[in-house]
């Protein structure tokens, strides 16, 4: 790509379809919470089932604020800074451990 095309290309389009991807990725979290929920108070709700449902509630609130914040900075500028590692990290985390609380109530 020569200097001049890499100028006329426009910079609005990647942070636009990474904005929908973190909105796409939210709704889908929120839809696994929302069934591990359901999972865990179907059927009778011990305390274990309980907890472990609390917990899938906490992980996707910090989720939902790690996406906040992304698409937030995505929107705030031409050229959005890259995702630190810190939020990276949250987001992965609160995944994994939201994968293996919705395991835990299948099981």
């Amino acid at each position: 790509m020569t200097g001049t095309a890499a100028r006329e290309r426009d910079p609005g389009l990647q942070p636009e379809r990474t904005r929908l991807a973190w909105r796409r990725t939210t709704l889908s979290g929120t839809v696994a919470a929302v069934l591990a929920m359901r999972t865990a108070l179907h059927g009778g709700a011990s305390a274990v089932r309980i907890v472990v449902c609390a917990l899938c509630f906490a992980l996707w609130l910090v989720f939902l604020l790690v996406a906040h914040h992304r698409i937030g900075a995505l929107t705030a500028t031409d050229r959005p800074r890259a995702l630190s590692a810190r939020h990276a990290v949250a987001a992965v985390a609160c995944t994994v451990a939201m994968a293996a609380c919705a395991s835990a109530l299948v099981l």
